[in-house]
């Protein structure tokens, strides 16, 4: 199973679902309950059809020995379609990898978390890859092909979207990109798309990368816009912060509005990856606790988060 996860993003997502039966299905009616991971859906390989060649598998100078950007090699017996690559075992044999752009790959996936008991997964579409038709073509098939997987297995699956890189203005092109997903997936329709997450009383889209204080060319009067447009679309709303949003230091622009902003959603996200490890934790118990007590006197629910870690070893 370890080696299984380098296809999912490395980190979970635990919530304190409800879930009903529509049609003989099951219907994820909200988050509480539930333990999700992200999925980003981003690998490609050459020959998979979408012309991206390596994609998320290479390292500075390609894919091949001593270029590399993925930590653990796959487990690759059940997949329907592999691709080789210029890497080989010990005994000489040349060793393949899966694309996410494969239809078959993305079904293996829901079929293992059915398997292994997690309950779904947040899909993440990235602002500065949808922006070019490339990766827009790229992120819609996994998409299409995860809404189908998750309703096949009954796994719950959320759109997330992730502002990284993101430009003033690029709000408009997310709120247009969910009205179309919204449509061509029926994520309104809860009988006819059980599989999607809902969040009370209403489809949950999670949008990460607000209030951090690296830079970023985008701030919080991009993300009010976008949390009032998704809330006038009829989405409830799940907000990835940083790990000190609270306390407005650290990691976490000052500007108090970001309170504001996380008031008007309905579940706020902390990010704790690589904050932390079994030695450094305890400094962080107490600021957890606060930051629960503080979703509570507000009224939004609280998710935390947990990152596994990984080698550093590429």
């Amino acid at each position: 199973m370890v080696k299984r996860l380098n296809w999912l993003l490395v980190y979970l997502l635990f919530s304190i679902g409800i879930m009903a039966q529509s049609g003989g299905r099951k219907q994820y009616n909200s988050y509480k309950g539930l333990v999700m991971a992200g999925y980003q859906g981003w690998f490609n390989t050459p020959g998979d059809g979408s012309g991206r060649g390596w994609h998320h598998y290479n390292g500075r100078e390609g894919f091949r020995p001593g270029s590399c950007s993925v930590d653990l090699w796959p487990e690759v017996s059940e997949y329907k379609k592999l691709y080789k690559t210029d890497f080989t075992f010990a005994d000489g044999k040349s060793a393949s990898v899966f694309s996410s752009y494969d239809k078959s790959t993305v079904n293996v996936h829901f079929r293992w978390m059915k398997e292994y008991g997690l309950d779904g997964v947040f899909m993440q579409r990235f602002i500065a890859e949808i922006r070019n038709e490339s990766g827009l073509q790229h992120f819609n098939k996994v998409l299409n092909s995860a809404m189908k997987a998750a309703n096949k297995y009954e796994r719950a699956i959320c759109v997330m979207y992730d502002l990284s890189g993101m430009q003033p203005g690029e709000e408009k092109l997310l709120l247009k990109d969910i009205a179309e997903i919204a449509q061509r997936h029926s994520l309104k329709n809860h009988a006819k798309n059980p599989s999607y997450l809902y969040h009370n009383g209403k489809p949950l889209v999670t949008v990460w990368g607000v209030g951090f204080n690296d830079n970023r060319r985008y701030g919080l009067k991009e993300a009010a816009h976008i949390i009032d447009g998704l809330k006038s679309q009829g989405f409830s709303v799940m907000l990835g912060v940083p790990t000190q949003w609270r306390e407005l230091k650290g990691d976490t622009e000052s500007d108090p509005r970001l309170h504001e902003l996380i008031r008007k959603c309905d579940i706020v996200m902390p990010w704790f990856v690589g904050r932390y490890n079994e030695t450094t934790y305890p400094k962080y118990q107490k600021l957890v606790e606060e930051d629960i007590q503080w979703a509570k006197k507000n009224q939004v629910d609280y998710v935390p988060l947990v990152f596994p870690g990984f080698s550093w070893g590429i």
